[in-house]
């Protein structure tokens, strides 16, 4: 029985648990916007919450308790010069989770954790608009080589053909010579026969 035992073991030790959260709150503050499966984030979002409450106080023991989940300076100062003084008048909910649907790989139930009323734009999360746009573009440069393939062969043809042309016309002018020389010749010798 689990009576009073809150939060889930992700099947993890206790310390990869921690460094999972750390590592998770810190790209949500960085971010603002992260994905990741349902249990994870629900998990992240009580640390991100407790995380906000601290930089909303902004004195030193605040930040010190802070600084113990975010390890990034960067992101550390971000959060209460920025984050925290955006969220003074709410009095908690700072994040939201948004279900995407399951992953492909291993159908893993997948969200989206963001910060409520958070300045950065959403980028595409529709994977599958992103890929078909990929395939189509691919598609089309495949066309475009084909093309140009068939172009070049076509030209190589068409340059294999008047060399052939040439050869052969050259031929034909240097048999054309080699028999007006023969037939003078056979001419000379009719008339000494004659003679003879």
């Amino acid at each position: 029985m689990r009576h009073n035992v809150s939060g889930r073991k992700l099947n993890r030790t206790p310390a990869h648990r921690k460094a999972l959260y750390r590592n998770l709150v810190t790209a949500l503050f960085k971010h603002e916007r992260i994905q990741t499966t349902v249990p994870k984030a629900k998990e992240a979002r009580i640390v991100a919450e407790k995380l906000i409450t601290f930089a909303k106080r902004g004195d030193l023991h605040a930040r010190r308790m802070a600084a113990r989940k975010v390890f990034e300076p960067a992101v550390l100062q971000k959060l209460f010069e920025d984050i925290g003084p955006r969220y003074a008048e709410r009095a908690g909910g700072y994040t939201r989770i948004l279900r995407l649907g399951p992953r492909r790989g291993d159908n893993a139930e997948l969200a989206i954790l963001e910060l409520v009323d958070n300045t950065v734009r959403p980028k595409h999360t529709d994977s599958l608009k992103r890929k078909r746009a990929r395939k189509v573009m691919e598609a089309q440069e495949k066309a475009e080589a084909k093309a140009a393939i068939e172009e070049a062969a076509e030209a190589e043809e068409k340059a294999e053909a008047e060399a052939e042309e040439t050869v052969e016309a050259s031929e034909a002018e240097e048999t054309a010579e080699d028999a007006p020389e023969e037939v003078e010749a056979s001419d000379e010798e009719k008339e000494e026969k004659k003679e003879d």
